[in-house]
């Protein structure tokens, strides 16, 4: 994904400004003394200041140490809030490489519930950090002044995503609410729903302004890890065109084989590739859920 690192000769704002290459992985800044970091899994968005650190998601853990070790080179303060969008492995199995670190550990009930069922499942319960902090609908935690406002609007990629925004310096993370052109994965075992995740678009878009900079967990080839609220429209159109097509599909005698072979998905051309994930979804949700 590039090549960059943290400088630790380089203060503040001066931190701020530049990427720095070396190693396979990317610490790149966006506002104030917020930055991304991209390597292997969902993106990584952190704050990293001498009078607090928070980070949002941790990929895996060897990325996560990649992480923990940028941190070091600017700060030796413990971290004062990890945060978890959701719970799948690409965007928390790397919480385990903050174990004895982290003053504060936060996801939404449901992301803590999903967590441990598939650690239990997997027999893996060593190798997770589960949030010890959870929420229902909002919760307001501050690092180092910085206003950091978590939001559940519902069902969508799964039942338990949450927003987690950067009120001050108007950053959000968006985890996987918002695949940016590329084809979702929708998790209809952890209580996805593609119809509300229409209307946690709506709600997520009345909340921000056309200022907010938004981080995205994953985009398609071309096209950016962060963006603006009118992503969220487009991405809401996607969902739509999803159900419609696999709606009329059904209505037409097609079988769900039929309908997973399209690479396409008529009026939302943006989202190319292999739709059939996203089709057997959308039929559950039409169809087996019915």
């Amino acid at each position: 994904m590039g090549l960059a690192t943290l400088a630790t000769a380089l203060p503040g704002a001066e931190l701020i400004g530049s990427i720095f290459e070396q190693n396979n992985y990317q610490m790149k800044a966006l506002r104030g003394d917020l930055g991304i970091f991209t390597e292997r899994g969902g993106t990584i968005l952190w704050k990293i200041s001498n009078n607090g650190i928070a980070v949002v998601d941790t990929q895996f853990k060897p990325q996560a140490e990649h992480l923990i070790e940028e941190i070091k080179k600017k700060s030796d303060r413990q971290i004062d809030a990890l945060i978890n969008t959701h719970h799948h492995g690409d965007h928390s199995a790397g919480n385990i490489a903050f174990k004895g670190l982290i003053k504060n550990h936060f996801g939404h009930e449901n992301c803590v519930k999903n967590m441990k069922a598939t650690a239990e499942k997997g027999n893996a319960m060593d190798r997770v950090l589960l949030p010890t902090g959870d929420f229902k609908k909002k919760f307001v935690h501050k690092v180092a002044g910085e206003k950091i406002s978590m939001r559940y609007f519902g069902a969508a990629h799964t039942n338990g995503d949450a927003i987690i925004h950067f009120e001050d310096a108007n950053v959000a993370h968006l985890g996987d609410l918002l695949f940016n052109r590329r084809v979702p994965y929708i998790d209809k075992n952890n209580g996805a729903d593609i119809a509300n995740w229409q209307n946690v678009m709506d709600d997520a878009y009345k909340w921000f302004d056309k200022d907010t900079l938004l981080v995205y967990g994953h985009s398609g080839d071309g096209y950016e890890i962060t963006g603006n609220r009118e992503d969220l429209m487009a991405f809401k159109n996607y969902l739509g065109k999803l159900l419609e097509y696999t709606e009329k599909g059904v209505r037409a005698g097609k079988s769900k084989e039929e309908l997973t072979k399209t690479e396409l998905i008529p009026g939302a051309d943006q989202w190319k590739g292999n739709q059939a994930r996203a089709v057997n979804a959308a039929y559950t949700e039409l169809v087996d859920e019915k």
